[in-house]
């Protein structure tokens, strides 16, 4: 699988996306028009490492996403839990604006259903 990266837009964060190193990062606002389209190649790059056995940590680093990103990231973090479950290697890193109560919370919430090394990092 390719490395890719992913320009931000207004409406769309940056996706890097590391083969070689198997780290994934998703950094800043996420509200595109249709977002599981938008999140297609990340899906695509999971499932590449994955089929490789390669070690996937992905990190995010989200401001505001609305409520259709909101279930693509959770089907991201579903998709890493099957993956841990069958012994795969994964890390999730959460960061979030020291001062951004609403992404802490919703990161505990999404650690919350998860068996997967997840770290919540604040940042200023």
């Amino acid at each position: 699988m390719e490395s890719l990266h992913i320009q931000q837009t207004k409406t769309s964060p940056e996706v890097i996306l590391d083969s070689s190193k198997g780290d994934a990062e998703i950094i800043g606002e996420s509200y595109p028009e249709n977002a599981m389209a938008f999140y297609k190649p990340v899906f695509e790059w999971l499932k590449a490492m994955q089929s490789e056995g390669k070690r996937i940590r992905l990190k995010f680093q989200m401001d505001y996403f609305n409520t259709s990103s909101s279930k693509v990231i959770m089907d991201i973090l579903d998709n890493l839990q099957k993956f841990h479950e069958k012994g795969g290697k994964v890390e999730v890193e959460w960061l979030y604006k020291e001062d951004d109560e609403d992404m802490q919370e919703t990161g505990a919430e999404f650690s919350s259903d998860l068996s997967i090394p997840f770290q919540m990092k604040s940042y200023k």
